[in-house]
């Protein structure tokens, strides 16, 4: 039965029974919903459910091999930030955060513009709540301009749906060309979320605000989705390979200025997009399969650096580089994560940043575009000064 629902459904459900579950079976619970919700995802390749609404064929659930990857690593991020908030005893905070993973679930699987634009709203309304949750007047300032970015990408990408059927063409969630004013909506709204230059102050802005358990969930799905949804719709889009690699670099000088280590790694999580893009705009076989890649790997790494740096500010009370340093001694175990999460961000061999970039690298190589294969190196040894060197040694040796 629970296979034949749309992955992430049942996770929403399960959701609104976690404000009347006690804390120790909480997140049992929890974990429960993410497996029932994975099982979704044995039913193979295909369209599984369909829902027929004033003449439109709306897609609920469509699976394919672009979708699985995506699927396999949201849950496993989501099981994953079950585990790291054991912890914590806010249903609120537990009942954002399990909403939140099954609507960008959801929307992954949503075959058409109507059913993402449903799910795609669903991810920032729930998510706003993990901001809201640090009860800090810094949180909620934030938290509404993350909302006001979040919500203005909804409103295009349904103008860009409403558009097309206007003008009787097909709502399908599928592979579009640039060119016309509902495929331009439709690339904004998805670069708003993937936080494309100049439209990227939502992710510095808002992430280091979130509680530490929020912030690894927020760096999971959000921009993750919008890397997807640009495989899915905007591959080989050349435009991309411009935009990405100005996402690779930018960020770099910011992220070695920058004192909050949760503010550095969400610019370095900026500057990994970027890479993502770069690929997703050549568009060959495997740069998409780099792409996919990168964006499955880095959810892990991002995870445990943001994870690392939350456990430091839990311990300590603040995540200013400035203000720590010698924590290796007191958290040995959590300096070893962190050193991990930061050697295979910083692409070193035998980690798997190394083997995801190598693919967009090497596709990056096939195109002969060498300017820009030139500013993603320049971007990679950015990340080792300011995610690979920067992050461990301020925070556990300085």
């Amino acid at each position: 039965m629970f296979a034949s629902l749309p992955p992430g459904i049942i996770m929403l459900l399960g959701a609104c029974a976690v404000p009347f579950i006690p804390h120790v079976s909480r997140q049992l619970w929890m974990l429960v919903m993410i497996g029932l919700s994975a099982w979704g995802l044995s039913t193979g390749e295909g369209i599984h459910a369909i829902w027929h609404v004033m003449g439109y064929e709306l897609i609920l659930y469509r699976a394919d091999a672009l979708t699985l990857p995506f699927g396999i690593i949201f849950h496993l991020a989501a099981a994953l930030n079950v585990i790291y908030s054991w912890h914590d005893q806010k249903w609120q905070e537990h009942t954002a955060s399990l909403s939140y993973a099954g609507a960008a679930i959801a929307a992954l699987h949503a075959g058409d513009l109507i059913t993402l634009f449903i799910w795609w709203e669903a991810t920032a309304i729930t998510s706003v709540f993990l901001i809201l949750a640090s009860n800090t007047e810094r949180a909620r300032k934030a938290s509404m301009r993350y909302l006001i970015f979040q919500v203005t990408s909804g409103v295009l990408l349904l103008c860009g749906a409403a558009i097309l059927a206007a003008n009787g063409q097909s709502i399908l969630f599928e592979k579009m060309e640039l060119g016309s004013l509902a495929s331009w909506f439709i690339f904004i709204a998805l670069g708003i979320k993937a936080a494309f230059p100049f439209l990227n102050g939502w992710l510095q802005d808002a992430y280091p605000e979130a509680t530490p358990t929020g912030t690894v969930a927020l760096s999971a799905f959000t921009t993750k989705l919008a890397i997807y949804a640009l495989a899915r719709a905007f591959p080989g889009t050349e435009y991309l390979i411009w935009i990405g690699a100005s996402m690779t670099a930018l960020p770099v000088f910011f992220a070695v200025i920058e004192n909050d280590l949760r503010r550095v790694l969400a610019f370095s999580l900026n500057n990994q997009l970027g890479f993502m893009v770069v690929a997703v705009g050549i568009g060959s076989e495997l740069a998409i399969n780099g792409a996919v890649a990168h964006a499955f790997v880095h959810i892990i790494y991002k995870a445990l650096l943001f994870m690392s740096m939350g456990a430091v500010l839990h311990q300590v009370g603040t995540i200013k580089a400035s203000a720590l340093g010698g924590l290796y001694r007191q958290m040995p175990f959590t300096m070893v994560c962190c050193v991990i999460g930061a050697m295979s961000i910083s692409a070193f061999p035998l980690f798997s940043g190394f083997v995801a970039k190598s693919l967009t690298m090497s596709a990056l190589g096939d195109t002969g575009i060498v300017w820009a294969y030139f500013v993603l190196l320049f971007a990679s040894a950015g990340v080792l000064e300011h995610s690979g060197i920067k992050i461990p040694y301020f925070a556990f040796f300085a």
